[in-house]
């Protein structure tokens, strides 16, 4: 399981960027969600996640909020 936050939501196209705790930049959909609306995402928010190959570079799946 990786950890991260959220670097960048595109809110009108449903996707955005993850930055991991090693600084790589991974991207997401939101049908990657597990508990949690897109739109109740925000900017900084901490997240886990794993990493899959896709055809356009690693894609985070089952990201789930970190309650702090």
């Amino acid at each position: 399981m990786h950890k991260g936050k959220i670097k960048k939501l595109v809110r009108d196209r449903g996707f955005g960027f993850i930055s991991d705790t090693d600084g790589r930049e991974v991207f997401f959909h939101q049908s990657a969600l597990i508990e949690t609306a897109f739109n109740a995402l925000s900017e900084d928010q901490q997240v886990e996640f794993e990493v899959e190959k896709s055809d356009k570079g690693p894609r985070a799946i089952g990201v789930r909020v970190v309650q702090q």
